[in-house]
């Protein structure tokens, strides 16, 4: 899968192989489930951080109008946390004016019939047309192949928001990608399964601070 065209990325690139987990301190029963670091738990800060500005100030230049942000359980529940708190570290400290925020949690599940309607029910929003008007920022631990996003973006639209944008840690090349492309981008990384930082495999793994390969015994240990 080609690379994003994108200045406002990390790129990791496909041949990277990360740090042993020997270097970090991780949790005792996740030593043998993890193959190499990708992406340190300080690294990912910094990124947030950086992003954290560029939501800031571009939300800023339109005229400091209010942002719904809407978080999508259960993975991005972590970067949705540092993230926002950074912005609004922004918006304490900037002398010339802040961007007012409010928040949503919710989850998504296919229809049945994902493939001709296109797309997805949105469990945890009592009520979606209070979207309507409003600027919209939708925060994502990953995008794979985009094509859940996109089905999202869809049934948002139906809404009448005023703008919709969407922040995601993490961006994988995959030939299944769809194309799409998310606004703001932390890292882009390589076609592999990976886990921490609230990415999970079958619910383990959300404890561990840094974003890590799986290992082979780890698919096998925590298998259903």
């Amino acid at each position: 899968m080609a690379s994003l065209d994108l200045e406002r990325v990390l790129k990791i690139p496909d041949d990277y192989e990360g740090f042993p987990t020997s270097l970090f301190c991780v949790p005792k029963h996740y030593e043998d489930s993890i193959g190499n670091v990708l992406i340190t738990h300080g690294t990912i800060q910094d990124r947030i951080e950086k992003l954290a500005r560029d939501v800031f100030y571009d939300f800023y230049k339109q005229n400091k109008e209010p942002v719904h942000a809407i978080c999508v359980l259960k993975g991005g529940y972590k970067f949705f946390s540092d993230l926002l708190d950074k912005v609004n570290a922004l918006n304490s400290n900037h002398s010339e004016g802040s961007v007012p925020i409010s928040v949503d949690f919710i989850r998504l599940k296919s229809y049945e019939n994902t493939e001709s309607s296109g797309e997805v029910n949105i469990i945890g929003l009592d009520n979606l047309d209070s979207l309507a008007g409003k600027n919209v920022l939708i925060v994502e631990d990953i995008i794979d192949t985009g094509k859940t996003m996109k089905k999202l973006l869809n049934t948002i639209q139906k809404y009448r928001p005023k703008s919709v944008k969407v922040a995601c840690l993490l961006r994988k090349r995959t030939p299944l990608s769809s194309g799409y492309i998310p606004d703001y981008v932390g890292f882009e990384i390589p076609d592999k399964f990976v886990i921490g930082y609230a990415l999970d495999y079958n619910e383990y793994f959300r404890d561990l601070l840094h974003i890590c390969v799986i290992s082979e015994n780890g698919i096998q240990k925590f298998k259903v």
